[in-house]
């Protein structure tokens, strides 16, 4: 019984015009957002050298462990560790489920 009344539409009017103007510029911010992430640099720009003399003092090195050494995301970590490892520089030590564990290859 009884329940919300009804708005004038002078305000459901108001009301239409402030919600558009809110949403086009948070659309435009959002996709300007995902370009920027899309750009994001999937590698190092150091040197094979630089990279292993930064992790040589880590006795395990995981990916997480090498993300925040370097001061990159996980992913691009996970990457340069991979290619590391396809070059012989790093060897694997142990590790499952996705989650391998490395050291420096000593040869």
């Amino acid at each position: 019984m009884g329940g919300a009344k009804k708005k004038p539409l002078a305000g459901v009017e108001k009301a239409q015009q402030r919600e558009s103007a809110e949403q086009q510029p948070k659309r435009r911010e959002v996709k300007r957002d995902q370009q920027s992430k899309q750009t994001a640099a999937t590698y190092l720009k150091m040197s094979d050298e630089q990279i292993l003399n930064t992790l040589a003092p880590l006795k395990a090195i995981t990916v997480y462990a090498a993300a925040r050494t370097l001061g990159v995301k996980a992913s691009v970590a996970l990457a340069t560790l991979r290619s590391l490892h396809q070059k012989g520089l790093l060897r694997k030590e142990g590790g499952f489920s996705g989650h391998p564990i490395y050291t420096v290859n000593t040869k």
